[in-house]
């Protein structure tokens, strides 16, 4: 304790823990080790980017227990604002820092030093309610379940496998390009024909990537914002699917890819298939102005130089009108029954465009969703030079959690439990409460290799010929796969947020990235232990909304064992999982000594078996 300065989730030094409201008072201490002789504490407030120019608060003198002294002080902030903080002090050879270490701890350094951060954000945020409800789950719509159907309008450059259960192509055609023209043929009317096999894993709410008309099978080169890919269905379909689901206490939200259109699409049109118009064709088009090209018409901005995939000008005011209008697309789609949106590539959306987003859908519907694909931690992301304001209110109610992803996957193949501990805590702190509480907490996504694959595959070393070469496990890879997934998924599904199973994970599923990622769920083919284990999981989420927001509290992190408490006013949860093969002791809180097993075993003495793992509650 001679050494212990500041540590900011320590409650002895700052309450509340983490992020603020707007005028909510925080205080601050510091102890000061009586053989440092240290006096005139302050605290140094620092406006995100604004170095030179900090707000001093001087701290007080309160206690002394002969060994340290404490002093504190009070902060607070009427504006939402991203903030930064440590702390002076003068010592016997002048002006001194107390700053953070790489621990978060607080250390004494004559300049310099890591800072703190403190979120404060509008007391006015919301989060959606309806998130709170069971888990989401994501749908590549081409490929979960096929209604069988019949279609009109599809386009005639489309080829569908007749093997529901084959490959996607990933090899380049013959002039070198990946087109992504082969479809599989899942619908609307497919998702549809399956709520019910939803609901029993606990779903809450669906997010569907793209589903307007688009030339390729993942769609995210939108052709036409006002109409459902043929392939997929009609707008009717698409009612039908979102009011059955609400029947069922299922809510659905849908993928924006407001950044970039086709190539191929009605407003750029560059292969006419839209007639002569568009902004490629003809400079007087009314969507001219959406697209910034640098020498018309060849030489245009485009999404990481994808040719094919031309760039928005989000400040356009047309553009912005037909978007977020009264008329607009977004409430259009909210009109037929969304409940939310998912913004696609949000870091490359301006504030102001986000700004009008959300006021949009707001408007429309209060409690809708607003998402936003980050991969960082968005309480701190710095954007093309811009730091951005997703979480100080009026943005994002939500992010792709990916940090808490990467920092499972980390932990339970290998062990780095520093990694995980100090990836929670973090997001933790600088996360407002009201997004953490519906985090969109993943393991596996379109994005990335599927979990079973970074569990037990070999770690991605090539392209798309080496991971189709490598995408196959041999029965020994994928039963260690499946135990550690079955680990990975019983701490995202009890840490704060909303777990969201990327669809067919559940019935085993693996493959690196995309189109390995992508594969067909197998119906018919399932893993029935993981069904049933993931039905479990479902339920207790269910069971238990109160665990997207309850509190979180560390027990003990090991390379062996990770344990956790998640406390949620009536009842209170006791989590650990061993990710090793041999039998483990964990740290069993005294108070859960005869609690309720709601999953997996804990033996005499608290013994975990090998890749075991124990869920307890007490009510």
């Amino acid at each position: 304790m001679s050494t212990f300065l500041f540590d900011s989730r320590d409650d002895r030094c700052k309450t509340p823990f983490g992020a603020v409201p707007t005028d909510d008072v925080v205080t601050f201490r510091v102890f000061l080790p009586i053989s440092y002789q240290l006096r005139e504490p302050a605290l140094l407030v620092y406006k995100a980017d604004r170095w030179d120019s900090p707000e001093r608060i001087p701290m007080h003198y309160e206690a002394s227990d002969g060994v340290s002294c404490s002093y504190t002080c009070i902060f607070y902030s009427p504006d939402p604002q991203l903030y930064f903080y440590l702390f002076e002090v003068a010592g016997v050879n002048g002006k001194m820092r107390i700053a953070r270490d790489q621990d978060g701890f607080g250390v004494l350094l004559p300049q310099g030093g890591e800072m703190w951060q403190l979120t404060v954000y509008d007391k006015a945020m919301r989060a959606p309610e309806f998130m709170k409800n069971g888990i989401l789950y994501q749908i590549f719509p081409d490929r979960f379940c096929a209604s069988g159907g019949a279609k009109s309008g599809v386009p005639s450059d489309r080829r569908l496998h007749r093997d529901w259960y084959e490959l996607p192509e990933y090899l380049p055609d013959r002039n070198g390009e990946v087109t992504n023209s082969d479809y599989f043929g899942g619908d609307l009317r497919g998702i549809t024909q399956k709520l019910t096999y939803l609901k029993s894993m606990g779903v809450g709410t669906i997010y569907l990537n793209p589903i307007f008309e688009a030339h390729s099978n993942h769609r995210y080169n939108t052709a036409d914002f006002l109409r459902i890919d043929p392939l997929l269905g009609t707008e009717e379909d698409l009612r039908e699917l979102c009011a059955r689901a609400k029947a069922l206490g299922i809510r659905v939200i849908l993928d924006g890819v407001f950044n970039h259109t086709g190539a191929d699409s009605v407003y750029f049109n560059k292969k006419r298939r839209y007639g002569n118009g568009g902004a490629y064709n003809d400079p007087q088009s009314p969507y001219r102005s959406w697209y910034e090209f640098t020498n018309y018409p060849n030489g245009y901005q485009s999404w990481w130089g994808f040719q094919e995939l031309p760039n928005l000008n989000e400040r356009d005011p047309s553009y912005g009108e037909f978007i977020c209008g009264e008329n607009g697309v977004l409430r259009k789609w909210l009109a037929d029954g969304i409940s939310g949106w998912r913004l696609d590539v949000a870091d490359e959306l301006p504030d102001e465009f986000l700004d009008r987003v959300t006021a949009c859908v707001k408007g429309a519907d209060p409690d809708a969703a607003v998402i936003g694909e980050v991969w960082e931690d968005a309480s701190t992301k710095v954007a093309y030079g811009i730091r951005r304001r997703y979480f100080l209110g009026g943005q994002l109610d939500s992010v792709m959690n990916y940090p808490f992803r990467d920092a499972i996957i980390a932990y339970v193949r290998h062990g780095d439990c520093n990694r995980l501990y100090s990836t929670l805590l973090s997001i933790l702190e600088h996360y407002p409460k009201p997004v953490l509480d519906v985090l969109m907490n993943s393991l596996s996504t379109h994005d990335i290799e599927r979990a079973i694959t970074a569990l037990a595959g070999e770690p991605i070393s090539g392209g798309r010929d080496w991971q189709a070469h490598n995408n196959t496990l041999s029965p020994e890879k994928y039963a260690l796969g499946k135990k550690l997934f079955m680990l990975a998924s019983v701490i995202q599904y009890m840490l704060p947020g909303v777990p969201c199973l990327y669809y067919g994970d559940e019935a085993g599923l693996y493959g690196y990235k995309d189109p390995f990622n992508r594969t067909c769920y197998p119906w018919g083919r399932e893993d029935p232990e993981l069904i049933q284990f993931f039905r479990t999981l479902g339920a207790i989420r269910s069971g238990c909304p109160a665990l997207s927001s309850g509190s979180f509290s560390a027990v003990s992190f090991t390379p062996e064992v990770v344990s956790f408490l998640r406390d949620c006013g009536g009842e209170s949860y006791y989590v650990a999982v061993n990710r090793t093969p041999s039998e483990q002791p964990a740290v069993l809180p005294m108070e859960f000594k005869d609690a309720a097993v709601l999953y997996g075993s804990l033996g005499a003495g608290g013994l975990l078996p090998p890749y075991g793992a124990a869920i307890l509650v007490l009510r």
